[in-house]
């Protein structure tokens, strides 16, 4: 499986206890607001926002925060910033491929973050196109595992709303599936009584690059410098990082 789905979930457990928190909920109010900008202010017509404020809420951020997000989102408040998608695209230590979303109301100083970070951390950044063909924008939920949540009960309940694989994360199930297909399938799962953690619109690798230890080391570090500066949202990376790997990195 990714390396990169592996240290998402350590970063989870991580985020609870680190002095990132603040960034965290910070990259999450930035979301509400773009998310309500783009769909409206109503979670309950508007997914893309509904997620955002699910994901703030399991992750404490107080939802006096979270309600104004939504109405500098919407307009109903004169402060909110202009937020644009912007995609970045790279190469780190191991010749693994990257890409970066950024959310940001700065063009010009995004790219220079960003690119002061990757270079500084033993990557390289790559010309537009070079590295998204190797990833597909897919849906994505992730499923805890329990004994009722277990793989065949994740595939017989989304299968037919366009579900198309299964995949182990260790602690939990990563349901793969269309973009488009991402809300039937997180509500078919809802429905057969098994609980999500998260479910997002994510790139994953058509390829994995295997990377050793010290490889590993240092891809999570340039992630780590990546992830921490304001403009990032997330992170997508095409190596694959073993069990024993993971266990010697401690």
């Amino acid at each position: 499986m990714s390396g990169h789905s592996k240290w998402a979930t350590i970063k989870r457990k991580k985020a609870a206890i680190d002095s990132k928190r603040a960034k965290m909920f910070a990259k999450y109010i930035k979301q509400i607001e773009m998310c309500a900008r783009t769909g409206g202010s109503d979670p309950d017509g508007n997914p893309a926002l509904y997620e955002a404020v699910s994901k703030a809420k399991r992750n404490s951020v107080p939802a006096d925060n979270i309600e104004r997000a939504i109405r500098r989102g919407a307009g109903l408040d004169s402060d909110g910033a202009a937020y644009e998608t912007i995609m970045y695209e790279g190469y780190g230590p191991g010749g693994v491929a990257f890409m970066i979303e950024c959310l940001s109301d700065n063009k010009n100083r995004a790219a220079s973050e960003v690119r002061v970070a990757v270079t500084r951390n033993g990557g390289n950044m790559a010309d537009p196109g070079s590295v998204a063909y190797m990833f597909h924008r897919k849906g994505i939920v992730t499923v805890p595992k329990n004994e009722k949540a277990t793989e065949d009960a994740v595939m017989e309940a989304a299968l037919e709303v366009g579900l198309e694989a299964v995949n182990d994360l260790g602690e939990s199930w990563q349901a793969v599936c269309e973009p488009s297909d991402l809300v039937p399938v997180k509500n078919a799962l809802q429905s057969a009584g098994l609980v999500y953690e998260e479910a997002d619109i994510s790139f994953i690798p058509s390829l994995t690059v295997p990377v050793d230890a010290p490889t590993a080391t240092k891809l999570f570090d340039l992630i780590d410098a990546i992830e921490d500066l304001d403009d990032v949202q997330n992170v997508f990376a095409n190596f694959d990082v073993s069990d024993e790997v993971m266990a010697s990195l401690g």
